[in-house]
């Protein structure tokens, strides 16, 4: 009997001479390789969600462009497990340093270590910010207004969405309604009990995604077959990442990553312009990459924490800090989890934790008594994650513990987004502790005002109203964050931000910043998609700006065109045609 060959062709073994990012797409494990005296054009400092997108369109454009990444560049068919306890790897959990009356839990929810950084281990949840979250000062009088308007970023969410493969409903109605050009995912237990709660109360609810899950093959990445392990690292390659999406698009253009370095300190020149960057490689030996311009794409920890190593004699607070920005107004979302307990089985674990969301609560509403809103979205912890939430929500332990996880198939979680507002003693400092290359870690302090407490509160009722509606007879919850934005704000006064609406810091002309530390405001929505769509639109910029980047201090702010022939190849022009 003759069988066809599956899609993609036979499966092919690892060799020593390829690099896996997914089981269809082998790179040449050699790359182009720049040398510490050869001038290149822009050094990238974080491979991550920014990072990723900036190499690759940096390198397409024709630029000379190294990306340095603290941690591994991921073989997936070699490093990566569908195991919970064997995926701890992804995440940064290097020293931290956590204080204030809310401190924050960081490591394995808000932040990555690897290329592709958080992309790796998010859920993929992709909802576009709204139209208010970029003036939610003029319109609530509460945070700060961004130097960009949403129409600035609706290409570049568009482009982000083909290109990361954002699967979604035909129409979504929040914000700026739109569509999805493909299609939605089926409904897992998790999604039909946030449906089921939603509607018996009259709210609107998004079944599907919107999520950068491929809900069918598209090139070298096969679709969803909906086993669970998204945040442990997808080794189907159904979802998306910086390293699956757009490292290898930027490596065949010519792009450099030295993963396992370091960075250490930005140089700055007397001319006020910066030089290069000092680094330590995997056998802790010291470097320094000269480059005719530096964009820091750390995210919001490690990027406060690289410009305050780099405080000089011009910059003795830390470099771009002339505003004693740099740290302040980090953010985090309120990310409570409720989860309740079903007479039949949900088997939470049977589809991607995101996959059915509800922003009908996203804006301020004054009858509420608090600024700006929140989100309700299907999780999906697996068994370790969903122990750690019943200890923390029931006190369970020992037996207690062992007896409701032989429950766990009768259990749903839904997860609370809420907007936590900017406040400057929310930051990242520098502690007296140091890392193993001899550099203070990151002191992170957190602390909840009046507003955020009252839509927490509103919000964790809200959704376990929900959570009962739908039939739970018991429903209770843990309080947690999630998603790290902030601490290197964009603005248009440099004496209250440390960067303008393009990345360009307002002290020193040729360094940049782009990643989720750019954002001065974070909305209800997953950051993700819009920390990539920032950017593309940033490496616009600089393609249009071109030598003058290197060789000026002049600041034109004229908008770039927005270049769509640059997407990574089979990505644009896909799907059904969306709407709106």
């Amino acid at each position: 009997m003759l069988f066809k060959a599956p899609i993609g062709g036979p499966f092919q073994p690892n060799s020593p001479g390829h690099h896996s990012v997914g089981p269809m797409q082998r790179l040449p494990r050699t790359m182009r390789r720049f040398g510490e005296r050869e001038p290149i054009d822009y050094l990238i400092v974080g491979v991550g969600a920014a990072g990723g997108v900036l190499l690759q369109r940096l390198a397409r454009a024709g630029f000379k462009v190294v990306g340095l990444e603290a941690g591994p560049f991921w073989d997936t068919e070699r490093d990566w497990v569908s195991d919970e306890a064997g995926s701890h790897k992804l995440y940064w959990l290097d020293t931290r340093i956590v204080g204030g009356a809310n401190p924050l839990a960081l490591g394995a929810n808000n932040s990555g270590k690897g290329v592709g950084g958080s992309t790796v281990h998010w859920a993929a949840f992709t909802p576009r910010f709204h139209p208010s979250d970029f003036q939610i000062f003029t319109q609530d009088g509460v945070g700060a207004d961004w130097p960009i308007s949403y129409t600035d970023l609706k290409p570049y969410y568009e482009l982000m969405e083909m290109e990361i493969g954002v699967a979604g409903p035909a129409w979504f109605p929040w914000g700026d309604p739109h569509g999805y050009a493909l299609g939605p995912h089926p409904m897992g237990g998790v999604g039909n009990v946030l449906i089921k709660g939603c509607t018996k109360l009259g709210i609107p609810v998004s079944a599907g995604g919107p999520v950068a899950i491929l809900s069918g093959s598209r090139g070298k990445r096969p679709h969803c077959i909906y086993r669970g392990y998204c945040i442990q690292g997808c080794k189907v390659g159904a979802k998306a990442s910086t390293l699956i999406t757009h490292v290898p698009d930027a490596l065949s253009h010519g792009a450099e990553i030295r993963d396992l370095c370091m960075a250490a300190r930005i140089h700055v020149n007397d001319e006020n312009r910066v030089t290069g960057v000092t680094y330590f490689d995997r056998e802790g030996r010291e470097h320094f990459q000269a480059a005719r311009a530096v964009i820091v794409s750390g995210y919001s920890i490690e990027t406060p924490r690289l410009l305050l190593n780099s405080a000089c004699d011009r910059y003795p607070s830390g470099l771009a800090n002339s505003s004693d920005t740099v740290g302040r107004y980090l953010m985090a979302q309120a990310g409570n989890v409720i989860l309740g307990r079903f007479q039949d089985p949900i088997r939470m674990y049977k589809a991607p934790p995101a996959h059915a969301l509800t922003e009908e609560f996203y804006e301020t509403d004054p009858k509420r008594g608090f600024a700006r809103g929140f989100a309700i979205q299907t999780v999906g912890p697996l068994p370790i994650a969903f122990a750690k939430q019943m200890i923390a929500a029931r006190g369970a332990w020992g037996w207690g513990l062992r007896r409701v996880m032989m429950d766990y198939n009768h259990w749903a979680a839904l997860g609370l987004l809420g907007e936590i507002l900017p406040w400057p003693d929310n930051r990242a400092t520098l502690a007296k502790e140091k890392d193993r290359f001899g550099l203070p870690v990151a002191h992170v302090s957190f602390n909840l005002r009046d507003n955020d407490k009252k839509l927490i509160e509103y919000g964790k009722n809200k959704v376990m109203e929900v959570m009962y509606a739908a039939g739970a007879e018991e429903v209770v919850q843990e309080a947690r964050y999630a998603h790290l934005v902030g601490a290197a704000r964009m603005g248009r006064n440099p004496a209250a931000s440390v960067t303008d609406g393009y990345g360009r810091t307002h002290d020193v002309a040729n360094l940049f910043v782009c990643d989720g530390s750019l954002l001065p405001t974070q909305g209800s929505a997953n950051p993700g998609l819009t920390i990539m769509a920032l950017a593309a639109r940033t490496a616009d910029y600089l393609i249009s700006q071109g030598e003058t980047v290197f060789t000026s201090n002049r600041r034109d702010a004229s908008p770039p065109p927005v270049r769509q022939n640059l997407s990574p190849a089979a990505t644009r022009h896909r799907g059904v045609p969306r709407l709106g």
